[in-house]
């Protein structure tokens, strides 16, 4: 029999739920950014719909019952009962997270406080005035056999005559709607038949459980018009064959159809229900239209905007496929093992000194082009846009603005900006942190913001761009600044720094990095320990990147963060180092230079500067500083390279030769060996040995601290 297990169809549904969470909140903020239309709101209202029905396929009688409330506030706004106001929009916002907890804990198995849904549900009436003893009971969803003999149907007020030919296609069922459901609806503005067309129903053998092979003729005697009939179908239309004739055609017994096949007639008034028992990929077809009068049949104007035919645009949606990340991983490493016999080949044949111009040269020319593609094919499978992020810090801001009781207005920008998967993982407790900074101690109050001459509330933008092959990451916002002399002031009282060195204004604006630094008198739940930027600027560099500070007095702060597109493969420069092959990542890199072309001066017994652009670098020798020999006295026979860290602190690396610049395969020091200081990772070269790539950021902090503190001193 075909079809997918169980687990398959839950599987589905949760991932269909966060497509729909990924809709509602984007419908939210452009309801808050005043750029929405009626079909936002509609979008909206869908997908927490959806949301409902698939839920109580699956028995989440806690989902189900939270999205129901929350889809009964949603109609007050969707039918023009209430504005969304701000207020209101600030309750629908933080009903929404509630509701990503609700099916993030049905997904893994875990509990959500139902004080939460009860706290929420409360608000939710006393905004939209809604009295819960008036609720529309929830039906129940336990799945029965349909009773499909003919009784007496509920007979509504008399009026017009309507047809109905109706028929699903799979992804009704799995979008959580259900067909006796529809007609439970129709029941309630009229007269009602129902035949059942169960002609198209194959063999068992031959039985897809995840399609519906029958079809429905209704009838439908009401007075409340075409209109009410499509906002019944209204979320149903894009996934089922739908069919509406109106005029004086008479009623069709099931005896009558005889030649549409088997016919039966539907109770719909029963209790009994059938549970969807596959979740499918949706699929769209055409809701098409049609009237008569005087028994001849028209098609009328249509009522969507999509022109006269009454046919909505089917809209081409990119195929896609869902694979284990595990088995993108595998497919990454063998890439990279690719890319290294593809060095070790190159090297070879560099050995055998063969002519310039040989098929063996040109055959491996081509090799390297086309594993240079695959790889970066490759490499895009782990690509994701950071938009699903992006939300997460939405609800970060909104739980600050919160505990704060600030209003904050938060601005995405960049969010289709592809990142590798593992980076975007790595990354959310970092921005968490400069997030909840910027609205704790970056904004200010209400009455402190207008008294300055600002709105009352406050902006927090993020977003992000893909610039020199790296993704910059910028958290910004409209506050009053770093206080400069306070972060100072307070550093000093900690021990952080001495009372008789003077800092520059970026270098005061580095001390908030510093473990234990924190200007809050008091610890409350967002800040106060000392440990948020410390942790976050800790995290960056562990993935190879770097976050710098900009301040404007009264203007705002911006955190920069300078990450790699991808931790698989990086391009670095190939050196020589006391005979040690090493690679230095080429992103840190600024210039490199002659000893004798450029001014070296002595600084104590041991210490060297080089004087770049009238500023004074260290000098840091690699060999010394990883004990494989003692540092030269005389540099002429050596390289400088000038590299630059966060916070355009800069270092000149003392290096015997310079081999290559290439792209190399990031190998984890810490998954085959352990975590190494100064060292960030390792790869395979062309001949098979094993070059380790050099951590910039980690020699400046750890080996030029001594020097740095002379060139204070000069200072």
């Amino acid at each position: 029999m075909k079809g997918g297990s169980a687990d398959d169809f839950r599987d589905s549904f949760f991932q269909e739920c966060e497509e729909l969470l990924e809709a509602m909140h984007d419908g939210f903020e452009k309801i808050a950014s005043e750029t929405h239309d009626d079909e936002t709101i509609h979008a909206v209202f869908r997908a927490v719909h959806s949301i409902k029905g698939g839920a109580g396929a699956f028995g989440l009688d806690e989902l189900v019952s939270f999205a129901h409330h929350f889809e009964t506030a949603l109609e007050k706004v969707r039918s023009g009962e209430i504005d969304a106001t701000y207020e209101v929009l600030e309750l629908f916002k933080h009903c929404g997270d509630h509701l990503s907890d609700l099916v993030a804990a049905a997904r893994d198995g875990d509990s959500v406080s139902k004080e939460i849904s009860s706290t929420l549900g409360d608000k939710l009436n006393e905004v939209i005035g809604h009295d819960p003893s008036e609720e529309e009971q929830l039906p129940d969803f336990e799945p029965q056999a349909l009773d499909l003999g003919m009784l007496d149907l509920v007979a509504g007020e008399a009026g017009e005559e309507f047809e109905i030919e109706f028929s699903a296609e799979k992804s009704l069922f799995s979008s959580g709607n259900e067909p006796l459901l529809l007609f439970r609806s129709l029941e309630k503005i009229g007269e009602c038949d129902v035949l059942c067309n169960c002609s198209s129903i194959p063999d068992f053998s031959d039985l897809d459980p995840s399609n519906c092979y029958m079809s429905w003729r209704i009838i439908v005697n009401s007075s409340v018009g075409r209109e009410k009939i499509l906002e019944i179908f209204e979320f149903v239309d894009d996934c089922c064959d739908l069919k509406i004739f109106a005029g004086d055609s008479s009623v069709t017994s099931a005896s009558d159809n005889d030649s549409n096949g088997d016919v039966c007639a539907l109770d719909v008034g029963s209790s009994q229900e059938v549970k969807p028992d596959a979740v499918a990929d949706i699929g769209k077809n055409d809701l098409t239209l049609e009237s008569t009068e005087a028994g001849k049949r028209e098609t009328p104007a249509s009522f969507s905007p999509e022109g006269p035919k009454g046919q909505k645009e089917k809209h081409r949606v990119a195929a896609t496929i869902r694979v284990d990340l595990e088995r993108v991983d595998k497919l990454i490493n063998l890439v990279g093992e690719l890319v290294i016999k593809e060095a070790m080949l190159s090297q070879s044949i560099a050995c055998l000194e063969l002519p310039s111009e040989n098929e063996v040269s040109t055959g491996l020319e081509s090799l390297k082009q086309l594993a240079g593609e695959i790889q970066e094919g490759v490499m895009a499978i782990r690509a994701q846009p950071v938009k699903p992020m992006f939300q997460r810090m939405a609800r970060i801001v909104r739980e600050a603005a919160l505990a704060t009781g600030k209003r904050v207005h938060f601005i995405t920008r960049g969010e289709y900006t592809e990142v590798d998967k593992t980076v975007i993982e790595r990354l959310v407790d970092p921005l968490t942190h400069m997030i909840r900074n910027a609205v704790d101690h970056g904004l200010e109050k209400g009455e402190e913001r207008v008294a300055a001459g600002k709105p009352a509330e406050g902006t927090v933008i993020l977003s992000a761009a893909h610039r020199s092959g790296r993704v910059v990451i910028d958290v910004s916002d409209d506050g009053g600044g770093i206080n400069r002399p306070r972060v100072l002031e307070i550093a000093r009282s900690k021990g952080l720094v001495s009372e008789d060195v003077e800092l520059q204004s970026s270098e005061i604006d580095s001390l908030l990095f510093m473990p234990g630094f924190s200007s809050k008198k008091e610890v409350s739940e967002l800040s106060g320990r000392g440990v948020g930027l410390d942790v976050a600027r800790s995290e960056i560099q562990a993935l190879g990147g770097r976050v710098a500070i900009q301040s404007i007095s009264g203007e705002g702060t911006t955190f920069a963060i300078s990450l790699p597109l991808t931790l698989a493969v990086m391009e670095g420069m190939v050196i020589d180092v006391a005979g040690q092959t090493m690679v230095v990542p080429i992103t840190a890199i600024q210039e490199t230079l002659q000893p004798s072309t450029v001014s070296i001066h002595r600084i104590g017994s041991q210490g060297r500067v080089l004087k770049n652009r009238d500023t004074l670098v260290p000098i840091v020798d690699l060999g010394a500083c990883f004990q494989f020999r003692r540092e030269p006295e005389d540099l002429a026979n050596h390289i400088l390279l000038l590299i630059e860290t966060e916070n355009d602190r800069r270092c000149a690396l003392i290096v015997d030769d310079i081999q290559d610049q290439r792209q190399v395969v990031i190998k984890s020091l810490e998954t085959n060996y352990h975590r190494i200081d100064g060292i960030a990772a390792a790869t395979i070269l062309g001949d098979g040995r094993i070059a380790l790539i050099i951590d910039p950021d980690s020699i400046v902090r750890d080996v030029s601290a001594p020097v740095d503190s002379s060139i204070q001193l000069l200072r």
